[in-house]
């Protein structure tokens, strides 16, 4: 699993799932505020689909 903090403090994971590529967006509080509808194949257009969501940090 890849995270980082953005610029409002919400962590980003990037992580694998069953069906591919997934990425999550957690709040400071804890509370999931975002996730992907969808898994990816590639982790790169799941990571263009979090940015696109508004992800402004690179995971790694």
């Amino acid at each position: 699993m890849a995270t980082c903090k953005d610029t409002n403090g919400d962590t980003w994971e990037i992580y694998q799932a069953n069906d591919g590529w997934r990425w999550r967006r957690t709040a400071p509080n804890g509370r999931i505020v975002g996730a992907s509808s969808q898994g990816y194949s590639n982790r790169s257009d799941c990571e263009s689909n979090a940015r696109r969501n508004g992800m402004n940090c690179n995971p790694s």
